[in-house]
């Protein structure tokens, strides 16, 4: 019923969650403020940024190296470099990079920004810890902003994330998804590239059910 209901009332909230985020808005955690561009995904109404910064901070992250696989805001990657990571922060969107550039500045935390579609430019580099929050609607996406929404008609970017993942997989590798995506089907596609998913965390909020899942190979 309630999942019926959101899917109801989604375009209303898709509209007023627009006009909102047409503004550059400011998201803190932890005494680390990000400024969001009206081109960069935006954790303040998603839940699923919070959860993953919750679950990495009690980590020892001291020393470990990090990727935010599509860091979009770049507050998980800053995060975990105030704990003492050496973090790589990926994306797609040259927003999002500059943004997150300036952010590090302003912080007065130290990272390493990348330009990479998946794992495009990061070949050379091995991580301890990957955290990936995917774009997992299928619809195709109409711009870079979109990419951060929708995986593709067809799932496209699962298809290209699972083909590469093998060859980079950390021993800490994670993935976050919400109960509104097809999870199964996403699995499958995973399982066609011998990976598998193990549930680390499951934290409703609001009645939607979010997980954490450590992708390995099978």
């Amino acid at each position: 019923m309630f999942k019926k209901l959101k899917k109801i009332i989604f375009p209303v909230a898709k509209f007023f969650f627009d006009k909102y985020t047409l503004k550059q808005r400011s998201y803190t955690y932890e005494d680390i403020t990000v400024q969001i561009s009206a081109e960069v995904f935006p954790p303040h109404f998603t839940i699923s940024t919070k959860i993953l910064l919750e679950y990495i901070k009690p980590l020892n992250l001291t020393n470990k190296h990090f990727l935010e696989l599509g860091c979009g805001s770049g507050i998980i990657s800053l995060f975990a470099a105030s704990k003492g990571a050496n973090v790589t922060a990926s994306d797609i969107n040259h927003v999002a990079i500059h943004e997150l550039e300036k952010a590090a500045v302003a912080n007065a935390i130290s990272l390493q920004v990348v330009y990479s579609d998946l794992f495009e430019n990061l070949a050379e580099q091995t991580f301890d810890y990957i955290i990936i929050n995917p774009p997992y609607y299928p619809k195709a996406p109409k711009n870079t902003k979109e990419r951060a929404w929708f995986c593709g008609e067809n799932f496209e970017y699962f298809e290209k994330l699972f083909t590469q993942l093998p060859q980079h997989i950390a021993p800490n590798t994670w993935m976050i998804l919400s109960e509104d995506c097809e999870i199964e089907h996403i699995k499958k596609l995973a399982a066609k590239n011998g990976l598998s998913f193990e549930v680390i965390l499951e934290k409703s909020v609001v009645k939607e059910k979010n997980y954490i899942f450590k992708i390995q190979k099978s």
